[in-house]
């Protein structure tokens, strides 16, 4: 397996999706209760190729990633030959990013001396879905961008 086994949840979300990926292998459901039963080690197998090819579908549609602590936001956008951060430091230890207050206070004070920024940018690697997917597992989450390309914006006048 490349990526992760869905979970549970997951896998009941996309039950349909495996349905049909069982049906292009030729495997009924009869069949898929039976591999089940009697060959767990195959089925195992099955789950961890619909995994990675869901993962594959969903990296290969990531623009944008967003991983933010409670004194720190690291924004991603993920370009086309290259990942592109701004990162976000905010000094003040009275502050979580992470709450409505603490977000609220960054919208008055992201221009203070409370806020420091960096922009850098980084090669993918030789397999970009991998270089997504790593930073998934670090925290990072799917977004549309809007963060990143306000900043994007602000910073490039």
């Amino acid at each position: 397996m490349k990526y992760a086994r869905l979970t549970k949840e997951q896998l009941e979300e996309l039950h349909p999706e495996f349905i049909n990926f069982l049906a292009t292998q030729s495997i009924t459901a009869d069949e898929w209760e039976s591999i089940k039963k009697e060959k767990p080690q195959v089925a195992e197998e099955e789950l961890d190729v619909f995994s990675d090819l869901v993962w594959e579908g969903v990296l290969k549609k990531v623009d944008y990633l967003e991983n933010i602590s409670e004194q720190q936001m690291h924004l991603f956008h993920m370009a086309e030959k290259e990942m592109k951060l701004i990162s976000v430091k905010v000094m003040n230890p009275e502050v979580d990013l992470r709450t409505d207050e603490g977000f609220s206070w960054f919208k008055k004070n992201w221009q203070s001396d409370f806020v420091e920024y960096l922009v850098a940018s980084k090669a993918y690697t030789d397999d970009p879905h991998m270089d997504k997917f790593e930073l998934i597992k670090e925290g990072a989450v799917i977004t549309r961008g809007d963060l990143y390309r306000w900043f994007d914006q602000i910073i490039g006048e």
